[in-house]
């Protein structure tokens, strides 16, 4: 049949060739300025509610300290990186957590089944480091120019303004990658018991580098000492009957009685490169790190002990960004890394203000001066410092009263890169499934029927397309995964393992060639001079 839907278009009417992939310097490179497509979806997306956060509304903040263990593991941590605030010993950093739902508004339950947002603010001698991520250790996509759709499926639906169980599967059935992450969110792990007693993640890949100019992938973990705890879906509707803001409550319940909230900072680390021998890429943030290859290596600790005197004020003006990151601290070529480090600063441009840097909650520590020669914007109300010559608000000068740039470091670290500019899949795809599947029988057996249950009520609310393609998902995750879900929701098991892979993505628990575009055709390989 001719397929005769509109054609997607770019807010100029320009055709959208490729909505799936940012353009990258070969398959694993780094994502380019000019990938405009990609600009006007994110930063329109950014904008898109006002004045709350598009997402991550509902939030709780405190404020405490973190202090660093000058170690990695057993080794001095500045084997690894020369980040003063994670080689400096006996120095309590002041910092601010932010945690959150994702797809709720500003005042909607914090019992929902939802990922949980855990943004730090490490207020260091050297300028802030933000580290935004997550409860869960994974995430639902792997390329940023997705994220707009995702949450457009997980928010209300624009004619009925409900969230529909239908939205939510119908963007993940096309997402094979996705299954892992629906596996956590739909189990007991969905729902934390506060912010308390949960996990945090930073989900995305990093990298440390060393005075030696010498880099590894790292992945950030916070472990809480008071150990995690969950809710099932019937504990959660108990006490969201009784409260909506419970988790707050919890939080500065305990830190105003002097019970203070601790989490261990760990670190996971991998040699940089493409590491071909894994089965998946580490730079997929829908994949986890296995810790009997990659263990949680302890850096520090963190102590929240106060809570904020205005919530308005500390909380809901709190702005964090990916790309805020100090001197011994890299990005990678993730691609939800990169996409989100243009993003979050910009929402927070937006939201709060072009100055949002200049309020106290998001400003570096009293010890910090800025000299930035940024000037002027709105709601404006102090100067960035200047050299001894106020007049010169630019650089360079050819006076000796301007400002001038920091001395570089000695050994800096500089990434080979190489490839043919496209718009790429992601081939290493053996563990779309593999993953999703480990988990599934790694629950307990209570655990596993909360997840079906869950699962079930859910698929009954689809139309049969969705729920075969779900099911077709699920089976090949697990094969009883797939069964229990197809037996509880009524749904025809056998006509369901008969459909065929999605159109253009790999089979699965196989891979694609690598450098395939996603046409399906091949780069040509680049020789190495």
């Amino acid at each position: 049949m001719s397929d005769q839907r509109p054609i997607l278009t770019t807010r100029q009417g320009h055709p959208v060739r490729d909505n799936q992939s940012t353009r990258t310097v070969g398959e694993r490179g780094p994502a380019t300025l000019e990938n405009y497509q990609f600009i006007e979806k994110i930063t329109h997306f950014d904008r898109e509610r006002i004045p709350e956060r598009v997402v991550h509304a509902r939030g709780a903040g405190a404020h405490g300290w973190f202090e660093a263990y000058g170690k990695i593991g057993d080794e001095p941590a500045s084997k690894y990186t020369r980040a003063r605030v994670l080689n400096e010993t006996g120095v309590k950093t002041p910092m601010f957590v932010r945690f959150s739902t994702v797809a709720g508004a500003k005042e909607s339950p914090e019992t929902e089944r939802d990922p949980r947002g855990f943004a730090v603010k490490f207020k260091t001698v050297d300028g802030n480091w933000d580290l935004v991520g997550n409860n869960l250790k994974v995430f639902f996509i792997r390329d940023a120019i997705k994220f707009p759709d995702m949450i457009h499926a997980f928010k209300p639906d624009p004619v009925t303004n409900r969230q529909e169980a239908w939205r939510f599967f119908d963007f993940v059935a096309q997402h094979p990658e996705s299954i892992h992450m629906v596996t956590h969110l739909k189990s007991p792990w969905g729902i934390p018991a506060n912010y308390r007693e949960m996990e945090g993640s930073g989900v995305n890949t990093y990298k440390l580098v060393n005075d030696q100019g010498e880099a590894v992938l790292c992945k950030f973990h916070w472990e809480p000492k008071q150990g995690v705890r969950n809710l099932t879906s019937q504990q959660a509707s108990e006490i969201q009957a009784k409260d909506v803001g419970h988790a707050t409550r919890d939080l500065y319940d305990n830190i105003k009685a002097g019970n203070f909230p601790e989490w261990e900072f760990c670190v996971q680390i991998m040699p940089d490169g493409p590491n071909e021998h894994l089965s998946f890429d580490p730079l997929d943030d829908t994949k986890l790190w296995p810790v009997d290859q990659f263990p949680l290596l302890p850096v520090g600790r963190m102590v929240l002990d106060r809570v904020p005197d205005n919530f308005f004020a500390e909380v809901e003006q709190s702005a964090f960004g990916t790309g805020v990151l100090v001197d011994g601290i890299d990005f990678s070529d993730d691609k939800m890394l990169q996409g989100r480090t243009l993003s979050y600063s910009d929402t927070q441009r937006y939201r709060v203000g072009a100055n949002y840097l200049q309020l106290p909650i998001n400003a570096p520590q009293p010890g910090v001066k800025v000299y930035s020669n940024q000037r002027d914007g709105q709601m404006t109300y102090t100067v960035d410092g200047t050299g001894p010559n106020k007049h010169i608000n630019y650089e360079p000068s050819t006076l000796a009263e301007g400002l001038r740039e920091a001395p570089k470091p000695a050994k800096d670290y500089h990434q080979p890169v190489q490839g043919q500019l496209g718009r790429y899949q992601t081939s290493r795809t053996e563990d779309d499934y593999t993953q999703a599947g480990v988990r599934y029988r790694s629950f307990q057996d209570w655990e596993r029927e909360d997840l079906i249950a869950n699962l079930v009520a859910d698929m009954k609310q689809c139309p049969e397309p969705i729920q075969l393609r779900m099911v077709w998902h699920f089976w090949h995750a697990d094969e009883d995964y797939g069964r229990r879900v197809a037996e509880g929701a009524g749904i025809d098991l056998e006509k369901a393992k008969a459909l065929p892979p999605l159109p253009g993505r790999a089979a699965p628990h196989k891979r694609l060639q690598a450098e395939t575009y996603t046409d399906g055709s091949q780069a040509h390989r680049v020789a190495a001079e």
